[in-house]
């Protein structure tokens, strides 16, 4: 019946494995925000604990390629997916509670069960990315991956709003309840989806860290052809302001607590300004991108965030003549402003490398796409946190305001090679 369905699939289905999306955002989002400040209490390099938050991505793109083409050949009485839901959610929500916990004892201890943690988060998330393909048929899937993406947009805002109130009360709440609400995501997902889903058919291949993994393995060499020389140029500004919005999203409360004074739970809200402006004008974004073209909405936003970001680091002094206060008043609306103007890149670039080589070369640049995007999200938490080591807490703005700003210029040039400009 229609009214069981949403499109092509069931609507308790599509809520199931959205609520695997929700978890998932939910506690990457917290953890990138708070993980960094429980590190502080034993590193006071800003480097060394940007470069252990590039774990996750470091684990993604070893690891995660391997696990989602194992899903796709295995076959058990659980079919192929669950095997992996059943071992990695559990251990990660039982692991990820146990990050403060493990905080109170050592530093060792709390390595140990971060990399577990880690681990158990790889094992099972390309398997749960594929439920969606898995379920849906292929006519249905953008609306399925709409719905789905929102309810992990919601994840991230509830991370940063609630969860962050909660870390003020006592460290340990917001831990437990994401991981309880991990567990119930594990249940929910346990008992709905199909043991073996219809349109389920190797698509660990359209995972972003298999595509990654593929580039880096067969095509990398290929961009560095001089027939791809505008499509590198394009593809080296996503490196490379992806570096500074990776930086500041792992190592904004570290700014905040470290050099503003902000409470922590105070420094991960306001982050979800940034986050709740992005996903509020994701869609308008797309809408003026698709009327102006690509490029050049990707152009205004990267020449505004840096603006933005230059700003930040002057808000104390503004605050303090204009509104003679200790505490920043303005810095959630800047951040608002920032979250509007980084929709203007992040929803144009896939789509823009995806358009590089025409419909024959889709998979290609994908891939190209994901390896590049992920490969600055390794190393942008320790490049940034050493420059706040050597020139002081400010330079994480500096810094990813230049990136965007080099950004901007590979780009552009990028669109004058292919369009024959010199």
């Amino acid at each position: 019946m229609m009214t069981e369905k949403i499109q092509g699939v069931s609507k308790t289905k599509i809520f199931a494995i959205g609520s695997g999306f929700f978890a998932l955002m939910l506690i990457w989002t917290f953890y990138n925000a708070y993980m960094p400040l429980i590190l502080g209490d034993f590193i006071e390099s800003r480097g060394i604990r940007g470069m252990i938050m590039g774990l996750d991505n470091l684990f993604a793109v070893l690891l995660i390629p391997i696990i989602g083409t194992w899903s796709d050949r295995i076959n058990t009485r659980f079919g192929n997916r669950l095997p992996f839901l059943i071992v990695g959610m559990p251990i990660a929500a039982v692991f990820f509670a146990l990050i403060p916990y493990g905080a109170m004892v050592s530093l060792w201890v709390l390595l140990v069960v971060d990399i577990v943690f880690l681990l158990a988060m790889t094992v099972y998330r390309a398997p749960v990315i594929a439920l969606m393909p898995d379920h849906t048929p292929p006519a249905y899937r953008s609306t399925a991956n709409g719905i789905i993406n929102f309810m992990g947009g919601v994840g991230a805002i509830v991370a940063l709003f609630g969860l962050s109130t909660l870390y003020g009360i006592d460290r340990t709440y917001p831990f437990i309840l994401a991981g309880l609400l991990l567990l119930f995501a594990f249940i929910l997902l346990y008992f709905v989806v199909d043991r073996h889903p219809p349109y389920a058919d190797a698509t660990a291949d359209d995972l972003e860290e298999v595509k990654a993994t593929g580039s880096l393995k067969t095509m990398f060499k290929k961009i560095l052809l001089p027939d791809f020389r505008g499509q590198f140029y394009i593809l080296l500004a996503i490196f490379i302001y992806f570096i500074g919005y990776a930086a500041v999203e792992a190592l904004f409360t570290v700014y905040a607590v470290e050099h503003l004074g902000m409470a922590e739970d105070a420094a991960g809200f306001t982050l979800g300004f940034f986050s709740l402006s992005f996903v509020l004008f994701a869609i308008p974004a797309g809408i003026i991108g698709t009327k102006i073209g690509k490029a050049p909405a990707m152009s205004i936003g990267l020449l505004a965030l840096p603006a933005v970001f230059f700003l930040i680091p002057t808000l104390p002094l503004i605050d303090g003549a204009v509104f003679g206060m200790s505490h920043l008043t303005l810095l959630p609306i800047v951040l608002l402003i920032g979250g509007i103007f980084w929709a203007f890149v992040n929803v144009q670039a896939y789509p823009l490398v995806a358009d590089l080589g025409g419909t024959n070369k889709i998979g290609f640049f994908t891939g190209l796409y994901y390896l590049f995007s992920m490969g600055a999200s390794i190393i942008a938490p320790g490049v940034l946190g050493l420059m706040m080591d050597l020139f002081g807490a400010p330079a994480l703005f500096y810094g990813s305001a230049v990136t965007f700003l080099f950004g901007y210029w590979s780009l552009n040039k990028g669109v004058k090679i292919l369009r024959g400009v010199r």
